[in-house]
């Protein structure tokens, strides 16, 4: 047998939510709500649609290399230079090319308990060492990171909000993070779920602070809803990107992922719309939560992390309601055994899993 690193024997791949045909045909279904993966349940822009569709005369072709249309309405839309800017098979495409770029087996990184599994992974695939600090209250806790950064720390990786808990930290402790942190270290600032949360008075916007070292990557996955196409994007020093682009695969994104990311941020009726409709699901659902007294944690995203009294207690009610055709996450994988992740969902959807959620509670 083919003799397989120690690192790679011992690390946990990552699972992602239970997929709808699976779900339908191990209990017999005909209908699945998924508020499981922070997809965006309104579907995709039509602009988007149109504009793959348009581009499927030129998939004989690679890609543009330099994802130049895209880059350029990215450039125009957020005041950042051409040379600036990423794009890649979904943020965490740009991610793993960052790792690959700027770190060595045996390097340390840190990073926070209770957030994105798939950093994880990437993590420990290159025998990364990987320094994990407790939530503060849910939320990455930048005082304690900032203390526990040692001569071998690289990297430090943010998500703000953060996934799963929906949580944010603010201006202030951003500003007082970043000034302890020598400018050697890259920081990369997960804002995957920054359009619900952009006009949010105490949130950081990355882009709003200009430092040599930090990374921010976003994504179309979420608000956008291209989530089956992957398509990310960045922004960072001109330097960095450089170096990013030598080591990131070569021809991605596709075209018709490219050309919907174009049209998608055109679109901004259809994001207008769909925000309004999140708002409005999260406020239905904290309702129910808190007539039922179910507790749960404020969310900027678009989901809602409950807290239960144990994981025996996530297992049966994830279980039941699978059985009755509505996934939902729970959040073992993320370190938050006695925890589970909903979607906020379109309001049939939201009605379904209330009603559903009522008989197995």
């Amino acid at each position: 047998m083919i003799p397989i690193p120690d690192y790679i024997l011992k690390m946990e791949s990552y699972k992602p939510g239970r997929a709808i045909e699976e779900v339908k045909r191990e209990f017999g279904l005909n209908r699945i709500i998924k508020l499981a993966s922070n997809e965006n349940p309104l579907g995709v822009s039509p602009m988007a649609i149109q504009a793959m569709i348009g581009s499927l005369h030129d998939i004989n072709r690679y890609p543009d290399i330099s994802s130049m249309m895209l880059r350029n309405k990215l450039s125009e839309i957020f005041n950042i230079d051409f040379d600036n800017i990423l794009t890649g098979h979904g943020s965490e495409a740009i991610m793993q090319a960052v790792l690959r770029t700027f770190l060595h087996p045996g390097d340390e990184v840190i990073t926070s308990e209770g957030s994105f599994v798939g950093f994880y992974v990437m993590a420990k695939a290159m025998n990364i060492d990987l320094q994990l600090i407790p939530l503060r209250n849910y939320t990455f806790d930048l005082k304690k990171i900032a203390e526990n950064i040692t001569p071998k720390t690289k990297l430090i990786y943010l998500v703000n909000p953060n996934n799963p808990t929906g949580t944010i930290y603010t201006k202030d402790e951003f500003e007082t993070f970043i000034k302890a942190v020598h400018p050697d270290i890259l920081i990369i600032i997960d804002e995957a779920y920054f359009e619900f949360v952009q006009n949010h008075e105490n949130y950081p916007n990355s882009l709003d602070y200009h430092f040599d070292n930090v990374i921010t990557l976003r994504t179309f996955s979420k608000a956008y809803g291209l989530a089956g196409i992957r398509i990310g994007y960045g922004f960072a020093n001109a330097n960095i990107v450089k170096y990013v682009l030598k080591v990131r695969l070569p021809f991605e994104p596709g075209i018709p992922s490219q050309a919907a990311g174009v049209a998608a941020l055109l679109d901004k009726q259809f994001l207008d719309y769909y925000l309004e409709l999140n708002k409005t699901g999260k406020e239905y659902l904290y309702d129910f939560y808190e007539r039922f007294g179910l507790e749960y944690v404020k969310s900027n995203a678009n989901f809602i992390m409950n807290v239960l009294d144990s994981e025996q207690r996530v297992n049966s009610i994830t279980e039941k309601l699978m059985r009755r055709g509505v996934i939902v996450r729970p959040l073992k994988a993320f370190g938050l055994p006695n925890c589970l992740r909903v979607t906020i969902g379109l309001p049939e959807e939201n009605e379904i899993y209330i009603k559903n959620l009522k008989e197995v509670i």
